[in-house]
């Protein structure tokens, strides 16, 4: 079976659109467990978009999709115990990741670290599966979006005034 990977070119999209248009593509592609807010924010930020703007579509985009992961998490936990392990029959590296981090903070550190170690929606199926609550996986992973959020645009901010491009 071969995958073929899902491949955007964000910036590119960003760019041809216009006005409220850019920031329902930065909502969108910011619940895209591939991109998130880690490529969404940087990019959109370096494109001119407002960075409080851009931060709070972003932020929206991401919770929501793990909200609706949390809804459906029963369903999606019998998909993902089925799929989670590789070809060779061992468990996937993101999930491997986050699995350890689990392990060694629990929660509190599948939430914070979970967005740039594994990605917040591996993250939330990890807390899951290990029998969190889902009010606290809820609680908890919006925190952890929430710093992210606010770091990736305070260092977006930074690091284009710093070279001159916003």
């Amino acid at each position: 079976m071969t995958l073929v990977p899902l491949l955007v070119d964000v910036g590119a999209a960003l760019e041809e659109a216009t006005g409220l248009l850019q920031y329902a593509l930065v909502f969108l592609f910011a619940a895209i467990p591939v991109i998130e807010i880690l490529v969404v924010v940087p990019v959109a930020i370096g494109l001119g978009l407002n960075p409080v703007a851009t931060g709070v579509v972003a932020f929206a985009g991401n919770v929501g999709s793990v909200y609706a992961l949390i809804v459906f998490s029963r369903r999606i936990m019998d998909w993902w115990t089925g799929r989670r392990e590789d070809g060779d029959g061992g468990p996937s590296d993101r999930y491997a990741r986050a699995r350890r981090l689990w392990d060694r903070y629990g929660l509190p550190g599948v939430a914070l670290g979970g967005p740039v170690l594994a990605g917040v929606h591996v993250a939330a199926l990890v807390a899951l599966l290990a029998g969190s609550r889902s009010g606290a996986v809820a609680v908890w992973m919006t925190a952890g979006i929430a710093v992210w959020t606010v770091l990736l645009v305070l260092g977006s901010v930074a690091g284009f005034s710093l070279l001159g491009i916003v």
